[in-house]
């Protein structure tokens, strides 16, 4: 069955957006498949197009639909059956005297500072001026669905934050930024390690991880956690390689 004639999707509409540069893969142009409009997404209507392989970016909720490529493939983690690695128990053995706190969606200065030092030591440049706050509240802070933020805090210096969004059988981890400057430290690692733990505290199934790109190296990390499953041609496919 055609995605777009789920009767849950009857209040939403899906277009699709001009051609732009894509950000994962060198000289490749790259088109969205956004739902509209983002004020009728309701919970149900938000879990339906998880389920379906869809994201969130703040307010609006995409998938991608490019016209030569299909490299961007929804994956998402069975979370009761995950077995972590050796070196991933050394990880989270490693940070397991971070307080972790779970705290409601909203702007935090520090959170803002963290995320502006992440993203100027691994990608961009960004500067404290209110056009980049505006920025980061619209990627990671607005949101019509219900969504949380998880700090991770090694005394009183906070290292981690991830953004998920909670789905009646797990969560989409939307975003996560940590101190770039800690060195050999796999934070990435071990918050995906710690959510995986508290979903299952929480008798969640998922863990939905957003899009596994095999072209990109810094998307290749998310089958590093097993089983994962992706969605190929409709369906949820167990993979354990």
């Amino acid at each position: 069955m055609d995605f777009k004639n789920k009767p849950s999707f009857e209040k939403i509409q899906f277009y699709k957006t001009t051609e732009y540069n894509c950000s994962y893969i060198d000289k490749m142009d790259a088109q969205s498949l956004v739902v509209t409009p983002y004020k009728s997404i309701d919970q149900n209507i938000f879990q339906d197009l998880i389920e379906k392989g869809f994201r969130r970016s703040g307010q609006y909720i995409y998938k991608p639909s490019c016209k030569s490529c299909t490299a961007c493939i929804p994956i998402r983690l069975s979370v009761q059956k995950f077995l972590s690695s050796r070196s991933q128990k050394r990880i989270f053995k490693k940070h397991q005297h971070f307080d972790v706190r779970e705290v409601s969606l909203a702007f935090k200065q520090n959170h803002f500072d963290l995320y502006s030092k992440y993203q100027n030591k691994r990608h961009s440049s960004i500067n404290n001026d209110q056009n980049k706050i505006d920025d980061y509240n619209d990627f990671l802070i607005k949101s019509n669905v219900n969504s949380k933020l998880v700090e991770f805090w090694d005394g009183d210096l906070l290292k981690i934050v991830s953004i998920i969004d909670m789905m009646s059988d797990g969560i989409s981890a939307v975003y996560t930024f940590f101190d770039p400057d800690d060195e050999k430290v796999s934070y990435g690692t071990y918050s995906i390690i710690w959510l995986i733990n508290w979903c299952k505290t929480q008798q969640l199934k998922y863990m939905y991880l957003g899009y596994w790109i095999g072209e990109c190296n810094k998307m290749k990390y998310k089958t590093n956690f097993k089983p994962y499953e992706l969605y190929i041609k409709g369906y949820w496919q167990e993979n354990i390689t």
